[in-house]
């Protein structure tokens, strides 16, 4: 059976009829392939539209109910606010249906974003050579609670993930190369069986991604139209689409989720929540991203006086590297932190809006813990100079060039 058009049409718009039914087609192919099913949850709109689209087709009939359909929500504790407001709403929602079990994940305290950059003095994440926060705050913690899981029960799982690639599927090339590997299949949604003799829990793992084909606008759609109204769910996504920009939404800031993206070019999606009336209380938020960016200068950081040697006797190409955020750079932000978001929380207890919560008392106490022990990254011991000073550049006739570090490197 599928999906009744009529409950997509507003007007003389056909709000996503052949992309929900091309979606259930996908579930339908794939659900019983194994014993368990679970959603891998961000938060964000791809990932909530999967999810609560899902619980309606297994509620309306459309799909076999599960005897435990797992929800897992990776909570990074760096979420813009509406979304972590809609999340903890659908989270209590999902709660009522006995045969749904929520996971929140997060982070190890140490791996957690402030903590590990704060705390241990890496320096924050960007692009070009040091990407860590999305594996460490968001895809370990949940591959581990995926294990967790799968360890306890028999059987092989399908993890179902809001991945979405646009207006076309065929058109990103990662996708349709993977599609001729490990089992891959990309007719219906993308779905990738791992080898059955991978080591550990992949071989017990299947994931598809049953949106991969809906335009951006249908997201939307469902997330501000359907999802919310009784006969499907009555979820709490109105908010959400809402913080997006909804309609007006570009890709750029529909895939910024957490709050001051370091690797975002421009923090457009924290601008345009701010922007609204209803959230203009958060505009001291936007004082993270340059607290963030000046702890990536030179002069807030040290580095390696000579270049490091490797196991093989050869000297490292990084040479005199840039290294951790200096002891006493990594509290004054601490300190800036703590003010920002004290200050957005005297605003909203006066206008009765959802607080912040992106640095807990733990958190802070065990950044406090970990720069009183003088902890730094591997390899680094506090002892190496400033990424600021002078240090030697050898030409080769034998001279010596006085250059300071940044000029070396750059910033």
């Amino acid at each position: 059976m599928s999906a009744p058009a009529s409950l997509f049409a507003i007007g003389p718009r056909m709000v996503g009829e052949e992309a929900i039914d091309l979606t259930l087609q996908s579930l339908r192919a794939y659900w019983d392939r194994h014993e368990h099913v679970a959603v891998a949850w961000s938060g964000g709109k791809d990932s909530t539209a999967t999810l609560t689209l899902i619980v309606h087709l297994i509620e309306s009939g459309e799909l076999p109910r599960p005897t435990r359909l797992w929800v897992f929500y990776a909570d990074t504790r760096q979420e813009l606010p509406p979304i972590q407001v809609s999340a903890e709403a659908i989270i209590a929602k999902l709660r009522t249906r006995d045969w749904i079990t929520v996971e929140v994940v997060r982070a190890p305290l140490d791996k957690r974003f402030m903590v590990y950059m704060l705390g241990r003095g890496v320096p924050p994440p960007n692009n070009n050579t040091l990407r860590w926060c999305t594996r460490q705050i968001k895809v370990d913690p949940m591959a581990d609670a995926l294990e967790r899981a799968l360890a306890a029960v028999p059987g092989s799982a399908l993890m179902i993930t809001g991945v979405r690639e646009g207006e076309s599927a065929v058109r990103d090339g990662r996708i349709t190369m993977s599609c001729s590997r490990d089992g891959a299949e990309c007719g219906q949604g993308w779905y990738q069986q791992v080898l059955p003799n991978a080591k550990g829990i992949r071989g017990r793992l299947a994931t598809l991604a049953p949106i991969l084909h809906w335009r951006v606008c249908t997201v939307w759609d469902w997330l501000k139209i359907f999802a919310p109204q009784p006969e499907f769910g009555g979820w709490d996504t109105a908010v959400l689409a809402d913080a997006y920009g909804g309609d007006d939404a570009v890709e750029v800031n529909a895939r910024t989720g957490c709050i001051a993206c370091p690797l975002a070019s421009e923090d457009v999606a924290l601008r345009t929540i701010v922007a609204m009336p209803a959230w203009a209380y958060l505009a001291p938020l936007l004082e993270l991203r340059p607290i963030y960016r000046s702890l990536r200068l030179m002069k807030n950081r040290l580095r390696k006086a000579e270049p490091e040697r490797l196991k093989d006797g050869s000297l490292s190409a990084s040479g005199q590297r840039a290294g951790p955020i200096k002891l006493d750079v990594r509290l004054a932000a601490l300190e800036q932190v703590i003010a920002i978001q004290a200050r957005v929380n005297v605003a909203a207890e006066a206008l009765g809006r959802p607080s912040l919560d992106i640095l807990d008392a733990d958190e802070e106490a065990r950044i406090r813990e970990l720069t009183a022990a003088r902890t730094w990254p591997q390899r680094w011991d506090g002892s190496e100079p400033s990424g600021d000073t002078w240090l030697d550049r050898k030409h080769g006739d034998g001279s010596v060039e006085p250059i300071l570090f940044r000029d070396l490197v750059g910033a």
